[in-house]
């Protein structure tokens, strides 16, 4: 009898300390969350008040929703500055310009960005968790300033961005069109797993106009969810035999990832990986001499600081050819605080010691090249500064050496538009080649090409040149998903400083198959 009641008060006692045990992992767990967002650390008795809107003042509900806010900016802010890495450089350059040090800034905001994100995101999730667990919110004043210090760098960016890079708003939209059919399914996902807690909330909510205020934007957002599909369109959802053929490449002063831009072992670079054409910008030097560089002095991309510092800031125009062929115009490149782009692979020992010995090279020197290779070249002509001796006569300098230099005319892709009429009598060989003109204008132009910004031409009426027969270039393409759109779409070129990673692509990224995408054959839908 004695053993029988020992066995009974043995078991009670293991139960109750197994359910004792329960509860202090439960109570860990409530109390680690709360600490890390109201930093009280102290263990509290467990209460369970009834269900409602929010177990908090009216305080701490308007910061849980200056959090919601935080959040929601900084996630879209860090997705429109990762969509936007195809144009970091550029963004680099433009700092360059106006603070004279180099430096990977782009990355810098991407960091910050992202630390903001996960900062405001993480502090989200936890006070919906305290929400879920019927615990008071109570939002440390540290994380008050912080969020709202979050609300105000995010505005402060975006406005930035929408005042003076507006076109990278742009970029994020053409985004969409590659990733939009994937953001849409992981976006029901989320809902789908929403939907569960949610539905219990409303089940426990006791006042009907809460749940109708709590439950019908819910319903909104799914729905949306479920009808945005018609209203959308990527070019990469379309029959597998109808894409067209994958898009030619211009090297971007050559191959400036695997040698110093706008040298000749940027150009052979480019040569070596199946450049289509060659694309450099031409300045014309005091004594009449084509040479190639990209900005109007010399600091980014030469050793003029060391050759003559007082002078580093003059125009690259206004000094002789004499003086400019002893500059290096390749030691900049192996250095690792004047690299230009982060993702550049390390050069080998010979690449590196022929970067060092590169020199600003003359246009005609590109000419032999392209003609010994037979590439295509296409330039952007810069206008001699006030008071050069060429300020006026500089398009029709340029033609007769190009004409001098015996290349053939169909191999110069004509570009720039000031006194166009007189390079078509004097050289009727060469390409002429617009810009985003109207069709009507590049018809009476007589101009079957273009060359581009890919962002406006994609909200230009893409679709109207394809129609006119129009062969179209675009720059600057350096990502694989912006590739990919651009194959999709049926472009025929495209201007990269990546030619050596886009090259490798056979198949654009992100392809679906439209008819396996309808169900066709009961198979289901191909992502390359």
């Amino acid at each position: 009898m004695f053993k029988r009641v020992n066995r009974i008060q043995a078991r009670s006692q293991k139960r109750r300390r197994k359910k004792h045990k329960h509860i202090s992992h439960h109570q860990r767990y409530v109390t680690y969350i709360t600490g890390l967002y109201s930093c009280q650390w102290k263990p509290k008795q467990e209460e369970r008040p009834s269900y409602g809107l929010c177990c908090c003042s009216r305080r701490e509900q308007l910061f849980y929703l200056f959090l919601v806010i935080s959040s929601c900016l900084s996630v879209v802010l860090l997705f429109v500055w990762i969509e936007a890495s195809n144009e970091y450089f550029s963004f680099d350059w433009v700092v360059f310009l106006g603070t004279g040090l180099w430096f990977f800034w782009s990355l810098l905001l991407l960091s910050l960005f992202g630390i903001l994100a996960v900062y405001s995101s993480l502090l989200m999730v936890i006070g919906f968790l305290l929400i879920w667990e019927r615990n008071e919110l109570y939002l440390h004043w540290c994380h008050k300033i912080l969020t709202l210090l979050v609300i105000v760098i995010c505005t402060f960016f975006m406005l930035i961005l929408s005042t003076y890079w507006r076109d990278k708003w742009l970029t994020f939209g053409l985004s969409l069109k590659i990733f939009a059919p994937y953001v849409h399914l992981s976006s029901i996902t989320m809902m789908v797993f929403l939907s569960w807690p949610v539905a219990f909330y409303l089940n426990h909510l006791e006042q009907e106009a809460i749940q109708v205020a709590v439950g019908l934007p819910f319903f909104i957002i799914i729905l949306y969810l479920y009808l945005v599909p018609l209203g959308t369109h990527s070019p990469c959802i379309q029959e597998k035999d109808k894409l067209g053929p994958k898009p030619d490449f211009f090297g971007h002063r050559g191959a400036p990832m695997l040698g110093p831009e706008n040298t000749m072992m940027s150009f052979e670079k480019a040569v070596e990986n199946g450049a289509f054409g060659l694309e450099t910008d031409v300045h014309l030097s005091y004594d009449e001499v084509p040479f190639l560089m990209h900005d109007n002095d010399l600091r980014r991309t030469t050793n003029i600081r060391e050759v003559m510092p007082n002078a580093s800031l003059r125009p690259g125009p206004f000094f002789t050819w004499d003086f400019l062929s002893t500059l290096n115009a390749g030691k900049w490149f192996v250095q690792s605080q004047s690299k230009p782009f982060y993702n550049m692979k390390p050069l080998s020992e010979a690449d590196r010691e022929k970067a060092t010995r590169q020199l600003i090279p003359k246009l005609s020197d590109l000419l032999e090249l392209a003609q010994k290779e037979k590439k295509v070249v296409i330039f952007n002509l810069n206008a001699p500064p006030p008071k050069h001796p060429l300020r006026i006569s500089f398009v029709r300098r340029i033609v007769s050496m190009i004409l001098d230099s015996n290349i053939e005319q169909r191999l110069i892709y004509w570009l720039t538009a000031f006194d166009r009429q007189y390079v078509k009598l004097k050289a009727p060989g060469f390409q002429q080649v617009g810009q985003l003109y109207s069709i009507k204008r590049l018809t009476k132009e007589n101009i079957t090409k273009i060359n581009v910004d890919y962002k406006n031409l994609f909200y230009g009426g893409l679709s109207d040149y394809k129609a006119a027969n129009i062969t179209i270039n675009v720059y600057l393409v350096n990502e694989p998903w912006l590739y990919s759109l651009v194959w999709c779409s049926s472009v025929h070129s495209v201007t990269t400083d990546n030619i050596q990673l886009l090259r490798q692509m056979n198949h654009p990224h992100f392809f679906m198959n439209q008819d396996q995408g309808r169900g066709d054959q009961g198979e289901q839908p191909v992502v390359h």
